[in-house]
Formats: structure tokens, C-alpha cells, sequence
């Protein structure tokens, strides 16, 4: 399996969007507080056609995206397998793609998006939810978002791993994938998870741990399953905090959790990691279908090419995904799918990012 890795540092590209200054008299303490509410718009329905995709999106009334997730219904029967995530990513307006110059593209986003693409059969029951994580701060009350690109993978069953990094002196928040063009209805996102770009993360390729401490990269693997497609492309987004702001005391901390399949034909598997009790607010999240130990060794694709994900999203404890408006989501949960043959040895990963500000 050949693996093509594209990397990007954003530092010294970033906006400065506002800087804060806190002086502290002898005595007195400034207390930070992080909240986080999900908006989601319920589902749209489709793709209704093979080889093609429809995009939704999640608003922020209040407060700065720090992560999005999406969530997919498939039904039943032989067609299920087609639905397939093809995008969960930051957007200036809800419509709009980062996809052009890489670096710093955008500040203080408000919108997710979430897409859904078909390979080669469809059913009246597929449909696409995005997720809005968003996000308030005393101290972090700019964001901006940094994406990273890679051409790929065109190959059958190979892996394109792209990684976004947030420019230095700032905190990742969370981060999204998007694999083009839709009319490769083999090529999808197979991963989007927290990383350092470091040796010992061999610079994206391995997620971060469970349990590390504020990762400062993104990265995204596209998943060709059938080959083709000399236009492939694989996109990766970070979202950081703003310049200028002082966030040595902010701790973002990695929770990660990984769970064996899905395996068999046409079926499906959750996984759901939640923060702990002093690790803060939940923040963003990520997700990968993969051939396992994600966190110790370089990523591997999964066992199949139609093997794919249908869901990265904030939930409770149980998996089940929360409502528009909820306050108290803790835990995160990805959803990994077969295609229509039989797999091996394949894992579904899930990724929770919380973040304690200093209060």
C-alpha cells in the first residue's frame, strides 16, 4: 500500500485578528471560561443519484466554530454502502469551500459543512446531518482556519494523507477533511484526526494519543478504493485560535479511543470516547475508518476499498447523537461502514478535543 503525504505550516501566514492584552494587578485572578453549544439543522435527504453528492450546513447563531461533525443515514438492503462521507469542514457562508490557496483562508468562522457523496447505488433513505460545534471564550475570541491540499490519491487502495498545522504560539481547536471530485465514487475521506507535527507523530502520519496534550495539527486521509480519477484531491483543515492571544495557560487535551471492525459485508461500527472530568469542555472531534494502532504506527488504510465512514459527530455517552441547542455534549463518536464485500482487520477510531481555557 503506497502512501502520499503533503504537509503544511502555517506559521508566519497568520492574520493577526485580535490581539488581548490582560494585565493582572497583585491579587486579583482573571478567570477564562470555554462553552460549547451544537446546532444542527436535521437531515437532508440524498444523494439520489450515483456517482454524485449534496452539501448541508450547520450555523452558529452565537459563539466561533471550533469543530463540525456530520452523521449519514444509509437504510437498508444492498445499496446502503453507497453512502459515504465525503466532507466535514469549516465554510465562510455555508455554501462557499476553502479549496483554493493553502495557508491561513479564513477568520472567526460560523459554518460547517457537511457532504455526502454516493458511489454506485443509491436508496430513497440516504441523507446527511452536519453538526455545529460552537464555541465561546473569554480568552480565545478569535479563531482562523489553516488548510493544507494533496493531489490524490489516484491509485486503487492507497491513501492520501495531507496535514494542516496551526501557526506557532497558537491552539488547535479541531479540524475537517474533503476529498474531490464527487464523481469518483470510490474517493472519500477515511480519516480526520488531531496530530503533532513531530518526529515522534512522524508528522502527521499517527494521531494523537489518548491522554496528549494540545496537538497543534490536523490531518486528513483520502481513501481511493477503485482507482482512477486524475483529478483526486484531498483536503485538510485545522482550525486554530487567533493571533496574537496569549494561550499559555489554555490546555487542549486529547481523548482517543479505538474499537475492532467493521469486518463483515454491509455492516456497520460505532466508536465513542468522552472527556474526562478535568479535561474540560468537548470542543471538536475526529474520526477514521484504518487497519489499526492509529496512534503508534503511521496511518494504513482500511482492509477494503469500499470501506468507508458515515459519521464523525457529537453525542452522548451512548453514541446516540445530541439535538440542536444541546450545551452538555461530552463525548464524540464515529460511525464506520463496509462496503459490499467482506473486510479484514479493519478498526473504527474516534477523537474527542477538550479544551479547559485557564478557569
Amino acid at each position: 500500500m503506497s502512501i502520499r503525504i503533503s504537509r503544511r505550516l502555517a506559521a508566519g501566514k497568520a492574520l493577526v485578528i485580535g490581539a488581548v492584552l490582560v494585565v493582572a494587578a497583585p491579587g486579583l485572578a482573571y478567570a477564562n471560561t470555554v462553552s460549547a453549544t451544537v446546532r444542527t439543522p436535521g437531515a437532508t435527504l440524498g444523494p439520489t443519484s450515483t456517482f454524485s453528492e449534496i452539501s448541508t450546513h450547520a450555523d452558529c447563531g452565537t459563539g466561533l466554530i471550533s469543530g463540525g461533525g456530520i452523521n449519514q443515514a444509509i437504510g437498508t438492503g444492498s445499496a446502503a454502502p453507497g453512502n459515504h462521507v465525503n466532507g466535514t469542514e469549516p465554510s465562510p457562508d455555508g455554501s462557499t469551500e476553502y479549496t483554493g490557496s493553502t495557508g491561513v483562508v479564513g477568520t472567526d468562522v460560523t459554518h460547517w459543512l457537511g457532504i455526502g457523496g454516493s458511489g454506485g447505488a443509491v436508496n430513497s433513505s440516504f441523507s446527511t446531518t452536519p453538526y455545529a460545534v460552537c464555541f465561546t471564550s473569554n480568552l480565545i475570541n478569535h479563531t482562523q482556519v489553516v488548510m493544507n491540499d494533496l493531489a490524490g490519491p489516484t491509485s486503487a487502495a492507497t491513501v492520501g494523507l495531507t496535514v494542516a498545522t496551526c501557526p506557532s504560539g497558537t491552539r488547535l481547536l479541531g479540524g475537517g477533511a474533503r476529498t474531490t471530485p464527487a464523481s469518483v465514487g470510490s474517493l472519500k475521506p477515511a480519516a480526520s484526526y488531531p496530530t503533532f507535527d513531530n518526529a515522534a507523530h512522524d508528522y502527521g502520519q499517527k494521531g494523537a494519543a489518548d491522554g496528549e496534550t494540545n496537538p497543534d495539527s490536523w490531518a486528513a486521509v483520502g481513501w481511493n478504493g477503485g482507482g482512477g480519477g486524475t483529478t483526486n484531491t484531498t483536503y485538510a483543515y485545522a482550525i486554530c485560535s487567533g493571533s496574537g492571544i496569549n494561550v499559555s495557560g489554555a490546555t487542549v487535551t486529547v481523548r482517543f479511543s479505538e474499537v475492532s471492525g467493521p469486518n463483515s459485508a454491509n455492516t456497520g461500527q460505532t466508536a465513542t470516547v468522552g472527556c474526562g472530568a478535568n479535561d474540560g469542555t468537548l470542543v471538536s472531534g475526529g474520526a477514521a475508518i484504518s487497519g489499526g494502532n492509529v496512534t503508534t504506527t503511521d496511518f494504513t488504510g482500511p482492509g477494503s476499498g469500499g470501506d468507508h465512514l458515515n459519521g464523525s459527530y457529537p453525542s452522548d455517552s451512548s453514541g446516540n447523537p445530541v439535538s440542536d441547542g444541546a450545551t452538555t455534549a461530552a463525548s464524540w463518536t464515529a460511525y464506520g461502514h463496509t462496503g459490499g464485500g467482506g473486510s479484514t482487520n479493519n478498526h473504527t477510531d474516534v477523537w474527542a478535543l477538550c479544551a479547559n481555557d485557564g478557569s
